[in-house]
Formats: C-alpha cells, structure tokens, sequence
C-alpha cells in the first residue's frame, strides 16, 4: 500500500554526529536495529534508546527487523561503555532496552541492572527508563532490574491477545501482562509502561478489551503508533490508521485511568520518553 502523506518523514536531520558516537563506543540503538522512522528527529537532538545484549534475538517476531538467531556472550564492558556514550551525549534521561535473551539463565536482567548501575556513576541526575522483554516471566529476573532502579519500567503489549501468535511468537499476552502487575508489587513505586502498534489487523473493540486488561494489571504510560513494515519479510501492512482514530484512542484510554497517553501514527515506545516521564509525573 501507498505510503500515506502522515507518515512519511520530514525531518531529514543529520544522523552523521549520533551515528558515529555510537559507533566509537562499540555501542547499538535499537533505533537503527529497528529501523524506527524517527531515527532522524531522535539522533539531531542527540538521543538514542541503547540496545544491550547484542543484536541477536532468540525470538523471530513478525514485526521486528532485529537479526534472530544465536547470541554472542554477553559484553562485559558493555554497561560502561553505555554510560559512556550517554556522559558523552550528556543525557538527561536515558532509556535502554535488549533484545530478548531466552539463552540465558537471567534473561539478561543482570546486564540491565549493571547497566543502569553504570550510567548512574556516570550520570547521577538523569533519569533512566526500561524497556525489557518478559524474562521468560521469571519474577527473579524482573526483580533484579527493578531493584537496579530505574525511574520507569516499560514492557511492550504490541498488538492485541488474538494476533499474538503471529506477531510475537514465543511471547505469552498473559504472559506479558503479568509483567505490569509484578513489577507493581515489587516496586510500587516505580511507573509502568506499555507500548502498542496499530494496522496489524486489530478491530477497534479488541483494543479496548486490550487497555482494560492493561489497566486491571496496573500500566500507567501508555504509547500507541502505526505500525510500518521493517522488510519484505516482515508482516505487511493491514490498514492505515487515521490520525483521528489515533486522538479517539487517546481520549479513550485517559477516561480508562491511564496517566499519560501519547497516540499518533509515528508515535514509538521511546520516542520523546523524557517528555513523557515529564508529563505523567
């Protein structure tokens, strides 16, 4: 399907600054990984969401374009090296996210909370947020990244319960909701948030069903977006959603008790999450 006028990018910045940081650290962006349409925007401010673990996922989700397949050992350096590129950056809120490492014993939540430990000695004022996969829903795994501290924990919802097994195979939508609620008990104090994508074949009603599951299971931030295909591998476009539909949603899911709702075509999980964190506090 033809690309609709809203969706296409008329921020053509310069990546060159970001990109080449990025790469003198030895350091990934899920931004680049995923091929997000924001990329641009993001990388002139400069900011970046970092990508630990390596770039090898142990799932094959339809939608995302990150390579499958098996792992490298996990990088010693790497949270150092993270921080350092954030210090660099001189970021005031830093968000940092894996691929899904089911090959591991801790799901990498380990890394995560050396990583979050590292960019506080480097960063003692910025705020950092999480976006983790499930851990497998290992309440230990979720545990340790949660007692690393972080200001906000996302955890993708995606898409709704039906199209699960071909959009996130490998991952549970009880499963995943279950994260919210965990993750509530062990830090209450800590702010929980989700991410989903539209155009995927979804009917307007299963995504209500979809936002009370998410609130009965305590998600506060919520993000929705358009979902764009990555490849030609990838699952394709099922419909392009209005921007008024976006605003609906919106309205809907802040009348639902979330308390932050960003929604809109080129919306992302980590797009303007400092602003986000700013807004729902």
């Amino acid at each position: 399907m033809r690309l609709p006028e809203w969706l296409k990018d008329r921020h053509r910045a310069s990546l060159h600054e970001t990109k080449y940081l990025l790469r003198r650290h030895r350091r990934l962006s899920v931004c680049e990984e995923a091929r997000c349409p924001n990329r641009g925007t993001c990388f002139s401010k400069p900011t970046a969401a970092f990508l630990i673990l390596g770039p090898a996922c142990t799932r094959n989700c339809g939608f995302c374009c990150v390579d499958s397949g098996l792992p490298a050992p996990v990088d010693a350096c790497e949270p150092e090296e993270v921080a350092l590129a954030a210090a660099e950056m001189a970021l005031k809120f830093v968000v940092i996210t894996s691929v899904t490492r089911d090959d591991l014993p801790d799901g990498g939540s380990g890394q995560f909370a050396k990583t979050i430990a590292a960019v506080r000695s480097k960063l003692p004022e910025a705020k950092v947020e999480v976006l983790i996969p499930d851990f497998a829903g290992d309440p230990v795994a979720l545990r340790t990244v949660l007692e690393a501290g972080p200001d906000v924990l996302n955890h993708n919802m995606e898409t709704v319960g039906r199209l699960y097994a071909a959009v996130r195979p490998g991952a549970d939508y009880r499963r995943s909701l279950a994260v919210f609620r965990q993750a509530k008990e062990i830090a209450p104090e800590i702010p929980v948030k989700s991410g989903l994508m539209l155009g995927l074949g979804e009917t307007v009603d299963e995504v209500y069903e979809l936002l009370a599951d998410m609130r009965q299971n305590q998600c506060e931030i919520l993000t929705v977006g358009q979902y764009l295909q990555p490849t030609r591998k990838n699952l394709p476009v099922v419909k392009y959603i209005l921007p008024s539909v976006f605003d609906e949603l919106r309205e809907k899911a802040l009348s639902m008790g979330f308390r932050f709702v960003a929604s809109g075509p080129l919306v992302r999980s980590s797009m303007k999450a400092e602003e986000m964190f700013r807004d729902s506090t």
